[in-house]
């Protein structure tokens, strides 16, 4: 595992969390960041995402407003803050690297990160 995440927790609803997740800079620096959230038995799907440099960034729908991601590339950091946290948004969470050379893109698409932290559960009681 070349990307570590953390900063899960159980937490009430309207709670915020803050995730955080570290990867080797060679990786880091040449790559769009993202974060995916699964269930058991559920499809892995994308929450939210940052081009390289941090000049992009995209979310699903129900993050808009809530969730904000950012990149500190000094750190080799990624986050991934999440305010007023439902039951909805209980999963574990991952981050992903996706190696790229555009400075915008920002990929919703789970086979295009080839690099994956092991995740960290939240979970958010009503």
């Amino acid at each position: 595992v070349q990307l570590q995440a953390s900063g899960g927790g159980l937490v009430q609803a309207g709670d915020s969390l803050r995730l955080s997740c570290t990867a080797p800079g060679s990786i880091f620096k040449t790559s769009a960041m993202g974060w995916f959230r699964q269930l058991p038995g559920k499809e892995r799907e994308f929450v939210a995402g940052i081009s390289r440099y941090g000049g992009n960034t995209r979310y699903i729908e129900s993050a808009k407003g809530r969730f904000t991601i950012s990149r500190d590339d000094a750190k080799n950091l990624v986050l991934l803050q999440m305010n007023g946290l439902t039951p909805e948004d209980t999963a574990v969470y991952y981050c992903a690297a996706r190696r790229t050379f555009s400075t915008m893109e920002v990929t919703t698409r789970r086979e295009n990160y080839s690099y994956w932290g092991q995740g960290t559960l939240v979970t958010v009681s009503s």
